[in-house]
Order: C-alpha cells, then sequence, then structure tokens
C-alpha cells in the first residue's frame, strides 16, 4: 500500500475514535474540562482543516483549466474544480471556491522543467500544516498580502507574512484580519483608490422573488454606506428607555435615567414608574429591530425634500386594490402592486390608514364608472405639529426618529376619529401595527396621549403620559419647581 493509501486507512480508523468522542455529552463536564476539551478539540480540527485545504488545493492543480480533457474534474464529468470539491466534499461551492484558493497559496509550485519550488506563502504553509494557525487568519493573511504584492517586494511580503503568521498563533482571526489589512495598507499605500474603485463598480442591491409573505433581498454595500447604518442601528439600539432631557435643556442626565437625583419627569410632572419599564420591554429579536430601522430610514429619507429646513413631503405611493367591504371587515386579501403574492385585508387596513383610499366603481364588464378620493390623511402642517409635541414614536422605550414614524388616528378614522392633531400620535411602523392587537389602549387626555397596559401587565389600569417633548419635559420640570 503506498503512503498516501496508508494514509487514508489511518484516517479512516480517526474518524472512528472521533465519532466515539462526538458521542459524548457534556453536560457533566465542570468548565475547566469543557474548556479544555473546546480547546483540544480546535486543535485537532485546524489539522483536519489544513488536510482539507491541502487536498482541495491538489485537485485545484490536476484540474486547472489547461489540461483541457486530461484535467482531473473534467475526467469525472465536473469541469470545474470548485465543482469537484463540493461534490466530494458536500461543502458549499463558496466554502469549496475558499478552500481551493488557499489550497493553491500553500501547495508547493512546480516550473516547467519539473522543479518544485516553495509554496507563494511558505509560512503560513508551515504553520497551517502544523496547526499553529487555522485557515480563517490564513485566509485572511494571504489576501491581503496578494493584494499588495502588486507593488510590494518579495522581501517586504515576506516580512510581513512572517509577523503576521507569528501574530495568528495567539491572536483572533478578526485581530489577525485587521493586521493584515494595516500590512496590506502600509505596503502599497497607493492601493485603497482602486480597491474602492473596484468594489465602487460591484455595488449591487437585488430584490429576490417574495415567498411566506417575505420579500428577500441582497447585495454588496460599500463601506461608507455599510458604516453608516451599521451606525444607524448602533444609535437605535443604544439604551431602551426614552431619552431624557439633555444638560443644554437645562437638566443633568444621570445613568438610570435621573435628573438631578430625581426620577425623570414627564410633561404631566409624574415620575417614570416600573409599569412603564415594563411596556418599553421590547420582544423583537435584533435583526427584527434592524429591519424596522432600515424601514424607518428608508421611510424617512423618502419624506424629506432637502428644499427646506423640516420640509417632508408623502413617501412614495403604493396601490393596493381590494373590495370596500373586505377592507372595512379587514377579512379577505387585495392586491399590491409590483408584489405576487396577496395581502391580507388587515396589511391593507395598515397602508389605508397611512396613506388614505379611493372608491373606484366598475361596471359588469369591468370597466370604471366612478372615482373619488377619500381624504383622511394627516397634512405635513400637522405631521410637524405631532413631530414637535412627540420627539418622536411615543411608545415607552422607542427611540424611532420622528422622521421615519407614521401619524396613527387614536380614535380610528373608521370609526369616526377627525383627522386632527388632538386625535393624533406619531407611532413607528413597528408599534402601529402592534398598537391593535396589543392589549394596550390609547386616549388622548388635555390633547396629549395617554397609554394603558393591559391587566395583566398593569392590576391598577393606570393611564400612562405619552411623549418625548424635551420643551414640554423642561417646562414641566419648571413648574414643578415653582
Amino acid at each position: 500500500m503506498s503512503e498516501i493509501g496508508e494514509l487514508v486507512e489511518r484516517m479512516r480508523a480517526l474518524q472512528r475514535e472521533l465519532s466515539a468522542v462526538a458521542a459524548v455529552r457534556l453536560l457533566s463536564a465542570t468548565d475547566e474540562e469543557l474548556c479544555a476539551l473546546t480547546v483540544a478539540v480546535e486543535e485537532a480540527g485546524r489539522l483536519t482543516d489544513a488536510l482539507r485545504v491541502a487536498s482541495a488545493g491538489e485537485i485545484g492543480e490536476r484540474s486547472a483549466p489547461g489540461l483541457g480533457h486530461d484535467g482531473l474534474a473534467f475526467r469525472l464529468g465536473l469541469g470545474r474544480a470548485v465543482l469537484l470539491v463540493a461534490a466530494l466534499t458536500r461543502c458549499s461551492n463558496a466554502e469549496a471556491a475558499r478552500r481551493l484558493r488557499l489550497g493553491a497559496a500553500i501547495r508547493p509550485r512546480t516550473t516547467l522543467d519539473g522543479t518544485v519550488l516553495d509554496p507563494a506563502h511558505p509560512a503560513v504553509a508551515t504553520a497551517l500544516r502544523a496547526g499553529g494557525i487555522g485557515v480563517e487568519a490564513a485566509a485572511r493573511i494571504v489576501r491581503a498580502l496578494d493584494e499588495a504584492a502588486r507593488v510590494a517586494t518579495d522581501e517586504q511580503i515576506a516580512r510581513a507574512e512572517s509577523e503576521l503568521v507569528d501574530a495568528a498563533v495567539t491572536d483572533t482571526a478578526d485581530e489577525i484580519g485587521v493586521q493584515a489589512i494595516v500590512w496590506r495598507e502600509f505596503l502599497d499605500q497607493d492601493g485603497a483608490e482602486p480597491r474602492e474603485a473596484r468594489a465602487h463598480r460591484k455595488r449591487s442591491f437585488r430584490f429576490g422573488a417574495e415567498r411566506n409573505g417575505l420579500v428577500p433581498f441582497s447585495g454588496q454595500m460599500e463601506l461608507l454606506g455599510a458604516a453608516l447604518l451599521k451606525e444607524a442601528f448602533e444609535e437605535a439600539f443604544r439604551g431602551s428607555t426614552p431619552r431624557f432631557l439633555a444638560e443644554a435643556d437645562g437638566g443633568e442626565y444621570v445613568p438610570g435615567g435621573y435628573l438631578d437625583g430625581q426620577p425623570a419627569i414627564h410633561p404631566d410632572g409624574e415620575p417614570l414608574t416600573a409599569l412603564e419599564t415594563a411596556i418599553a420591554k421590547d420582544s423583537r429579536s435584533t435583526e427584527q429591530r434592524q429591519h424596522d430601522v432600515l424601514t424607518g430610514l428608508i421611510t424617512a429619507g423618502i419624506r424629506s425634500t432637502g428644499s427646506e429646513p423640516g420640509g417632508m413631503r408623502s413617501t412614495a405611493q403604493v396601490t393596493a386594490v381590494i373590495t370596500l367591504d373586505e377592507l372595512r371587515t379587514g377579512k379577505g386579501v387585495g392586491w399590491v402592486e409590483g408584489i405576487t403574492e396577496p395581502l391580507s385585508a388587515s396589511a391593507i387596513q395598515k397602508l389605508v390608514q397611512a396613506s388614505g383610499y379611493a372608491t373606484l366603481v366598475e361596471g359588469d364588464n369591468g370597466e370604471t364608472l366612478f372615482l373619488t378620493k377619500h381624504n383622511r390623511l394627516f397634512t405635513w402642517q400637522q405631521t410637524r405639529a405631532l413631530l414637535v409635541r412627540d420627539g418622536g414614536c411615543v411608545w415607552p422605550g422607542c427611540n424611532a426618529r420622528a422622521g421615519g414614524c407614521e401619524a396613527h388616528h387614536v380614535i380610528p378614522w373608521p370609526e369616526g376619529g377627525p383627522t386632527t392633531i388632538d386625535n393624533g400620535v406619531l407611532l413607528c411602523p413597528h408599534h402601529h401595527a402592534m398598537l391593535p392587537h396589543s392589549g394596550y389602549s390609547m386616549r388622548m387626555i388635555r390633547g396629549k396621549p395617554y397609554l394603558l397596559a393591559p391587566p395583566w401587565i398593569d392590576p391598577d389600569q393606570k393611564w400612562i403620559a405619552l411623549g418625548k417633548s424635551r420643551l414640554s419635559r423642561l417646562t414641566a420640570r419648571h413648574r414643578k419647581a415653582e
């Protein structure tokens, strides 16, 4: 049996041993044992990963396009190395491609006359095969140094590779990725602009086909746009309680929501209570909150005219078609322009609440007989007044900004509620959709919105004043001090 044949048999025996190890339950392990096992498994896994990459690299070499019909992948009926690796390992094509790229970087090179040369990245190859570094760190080192190789000398690349490999023995793959980028920028100081130009050409955004009531999307975002979006997410997630008076407003913020040692004050002079903290709890996952923040940003961006400070315009028009009876009862379905799947009547009701509707009367042959517009929307002057009064979504603990919020009829418009400031309140899309089905009640008291939690949250059934207007809070502070 050949050396490689013996290696295959040894791997099969090792696989049987690992199967027994993998079956062990970890519930009885002490903390120290669990941590030690995690390290041991990772060390063994790095060696296995090195073999995975090495074998993929050899398959890539034997399936090179220049070999034509003699290539390994072609002879096995798969045409390309990436497809062969994916078929043999049952990994994704993307993972197969990653293994092939790294495998080529650590594989010894052969000249036309058969002379064997060191790999393109010998230090990475040696450390990877010894189990000293993982494939993630190795791939990041190789990628960064290959990008710098167009201008850097071989000596500079070798020095950077050596230092990065030494660091990868103790640092995480993420930390090595940062260090590798620093080396790349040091070696190729003019490389940022060409990379950004290439990235700019690759920017993309794609909608998928809607399914199960959702529309998937994908794409690639440029670094600056991604940084702005991440910051918007992080800002929205900072703190879970309403914003209180800033120092510039005449108050002093103390972590925990206190002003000058006293509980933060609502416009009506009442302190925040534990009940409000309970109401402010957000059950959404991080992914769901990011979705809602993105929706709010899109809404705010569409509304911004850029022509004057504070100017707003209506959001992009979406056309939905539904019968009047189904719209009133909330039962049935309707159809939205640009979306194949139907929407429930209750979903279209939410659209109508934000945008209004027109009644279209059709004849027996589907011809239009009558069209009228039902004006029930808040004007932009009214919306700006709500913005000043409410300061954003009024729901306790929600930090959604006013520009991404929707004007909500406290007394529903279909029930005779007027489209007036005294019957309007700002809610973010999430809380606007949640309110009718939440068990909470809302009413206006002396021109201000109040919220009543369901009995299982507030047995005392106390109405809580809403709103984040800093000016109103400051006025309340002055009134209380008198």
